[in-house]
């Protein structure tokens, strides 16, 4: 398997005093937020990040940890899918895809090192978002995600307010080659290079292009998309 970590972005949620850096750069309690998976990062021998916003930030941090950088040129105005598959020279293995905005811990790796495709699934999530944000945010920010006998039937669509669903998306995937090269002529069809992540993998599975596996994940996740995050992370990573 190899890693790809998709970190183009540049945190527009986040306050201006943040944004001299990329998003994964940010300083939770004086460490880079991407070190935090450092641990898990480790666990791969061939490691890909796909780099934009301030790229240049990230060449110390990479040569590090041991990625090989890819710079999406038009990061902004293009999406993570298009990012993701800038990377399709450099793919020979199963790959997993984690966001680069996202703290976890590394036993997901037992997970994702099935050989299968696989989505981690987080079961956890709904306690967790009410610490942060109202429930009417929750409504806004949190997805869609509909699973059957262990399979993803729907990702990414608008939520039911009634019926939250049970796990939520954690921006982590596991795409065995094949099905990542399906994906990939699949997604130079649409011709969308604004689609979202969760959006392109809904169409996926509604096409049958891909299948995806949900599999159960009840250790720590933490996402940083506003300064709200920012501060219950800061707070709530020191208990792990």
């Amino acid at each position: 398997m190899q890693l790809i970590v998709l970190s183009a972005g540049r945190g527009s949620r986040l306050p201006h005093k943040f944004r001299n850096k990329p998003k994964c750069l940010v300083e939770l309690n004086s460490k880079p937020l991407i070190l935090y998976n450092k641990d898990f990062f480790s666990l791969f021998k061939k490691k890909i990040i796909v780099a934009g916003y301030k790229h240049k930030s990230l060449d110390k941090i990479s040569r590090e940890i041991g990625f090989t950088k890819i710079l999406n040129k038009n990061f902004s105005s293009t999406n993570m899918v298009y990012s993701l598959f800038l990377t399709k020279k450099n793919v020979s293995q199963d790959v997993v895809i984690v966001y680069g905005d996202i703290l976890f811990d590394k036993s997901v790796y037992n997970i994702v090192k099935l050989k299968k495709n696989v989505l981690p699934v987080n079961v956890n999530w709904l306690k967790n978002w009410k610490k942060r944000m109202s429930f009417k945010k929750i409504l806004n920010d949190a997805e869609s995600l509909k699973v059957k006998k262990g399979k993803i039937l729907e990702i990414g669509t608008s939520l039911d307010k009634y019926n939250l669903p049970k796990y939520q998306f954690m921006g982590i995937i596991k795409l065995k080659k094949n099905s990542y090269l399906k994906c990939f002529h699949y997604f130079k069809k649409l011709k969308n290079y604004k689609i979202d992540m969760t959006s392109f993998l809904n169409l996926c599975i509604k096409n049958k292009i891909i299948a995806l596996n949900a599999l159960k994940y009840k250790k720590y996740w933490f996402e940083i998309d506003n300064k709200l995050d920012f501060k219950f992370t800061e707070r709530e990573i020191k208990r792990w």
